[in-house]
């Protein structure tokens, strides 16, 4: 047998076990943690092959745990407990500092997250410096490479090294100039609307969030964009149509009208994404908390 790395053991692993152990079901542990299954499932991997156990057989519709789960409960617990300890006292002044972040989001995590952010802590004297990047598809490589600290997507990326947070869910819409025509009342006339939709640098689609539907029927765009605020000079005064996620209504498709799509469509969660070197960070964790604060002030439905 491999000998234990225990440096592969951090706080947030250890949660996520136990939380796998009192709900057993991935599913209902990525839901209660707010993350993806696949990175339950990768955490899972991980503690299966640190630990040298598989911890969790599959019974019927669940989990059940192994003999050296049960006993781990609470040996993990108190770690839990003492790293928690370790952190609370640990000083620390957003007003004393200045803090500078590279945040990786598109057209409508950036309008409807930052600018509220910003103007609070300017407001408590708060020297904060934010630079964007395009996230475009969400790529683990810049977080791993420090070339941002923070990632907004509805795809959050892959990895054991990379922690998420769910900070809302959104319907599908479809958005439209309503002087020019209606939305589309049936799948079989949305599939044949003329669509704009937003194309990032590695050529994948916008519509990638559009899931439990069949994209093969939905004719090709008529018009690719590189940014979602490009989308409203293609749309006005036409009968194009574009799909995406009603929270857009709030930013950069604001001038749009939109309505519900004419067919069932998953909602579409926007996570919370970082590296794990920053977990413990003071200032890091008091711009997530930041993030997560104004993105509870966003409304479930819009309008």
């Amino acid at each position: 047998m491999s000998k234990i790395d225990y440096s592969d053991l951090d706080g947030k692993t250890l949660r996520t076990f136990l939380t796998i152990l009192e709900e057993s079901s991935v599913s209902k542990a990525a839901d209660r943690l707010g993350v993806t299954q696949s990175a339950v499932s990768h955490t899972l991997a991980k503690l299966r092959h640190v630990l040298g156990d598989p911890l969790f057989v599959r019974s019927g519709q669940g989990l059940t745990p192994t003999e050296r789960a049960l006993a781990l409960k609470e040996p993990v617990q108190a770690v839990l407990d003492g790293m928690k300890g370790l952190t609370e006292g640990r000083p620390f002044d957003p007003q004393a500092e200045e803090m500078r972040f590279a945040i990786a989001a598109n057209d409508l995590q950036r309008e409807l997250i930052f600018p509220p952010l910003l103007r609070e802590a300017r407001e408590q004297g708060i020297r904060l410096r934010l630079d964007f990047l395009v996230s475009g598809v969400s790529d683990p490589v810049i977080l791993r490479d420090d070339r941002c600290q923070i990632m907004l997507t509805p795809l959050p990326p892959d990895g054991r090294d990379i922690f998420q947070k769910r900070l809302v869910t959104t319907r599908m819409m479809v958005f439209y100039d309503a002087d020019r025509r209606a939305p589309p009342a049936s799948w079989e006339e949305y599939c044949a609307c003329e669509h704009v939709d937003v194309r990032f640098e590695d050529g994948r689609s916008s519509k990638e969030v559009l899931r439990g539907v069949d994209q093969n029927r939905i004719r090709p765009a008529t018009v690719t964009v590189p940014y979602f605020n490009a989308i409203p000079a293609f749309i006005k005064g036409s009968d194009l149509i574009s799909t995406d996620t009603e929270l857009q209504h709030l930013g950069p498709l604001r001038e749009l009208a939109c309505a519900p799509l004419p067919f069932d469509c998953e909602p579409v969660s926007i996570y919370m994404v970082w590296h794990q070197r920053s977990t413990t960070d003071p200032a890091h964790r008091w711009l997530r908390r930041m993030i997560e604060r104004v993105a509870a002030t966003l409304p479930e439905t819009v309008g």
